[in-house]
């Protein structure tokens, strides 16, 4: 059974990946093995972030089928 990436876990990676390319001390190979795998864990983190606003749409849906927005914001 392939493990479930869990949000925070990818985000931790993406910025450790973030800090080390902006150290400027890698090589180019280095480099672009660090903004590869920053690359995969942006794009799972977004894949979360879709799937939570998803989520919250549905719980927000109307019995009417209409939606009610509300502002997370508080306006």
């Amino acid at each position: 059974m392939a493990t479930k990436v869990n949000f925070e876990a990818s985000l931790q990676k993406l910025e450790t990946a973030v800090e080390q390319l902006e150290t400027g001390d890698l090589t180019l190979d280095q480099a672009l093995k660090i903004f590869s795998n920053g690359v995969k864990h942006a794009e799972c983190c977004q894949k979360s972030l879709s799937n939570v606003e998803l989520q919250v749409e549905q719980l927000l849906q109307q019995s009417d089928g209409t939606m009610k927005r509300e502002s997370f914001d508080g306006e």
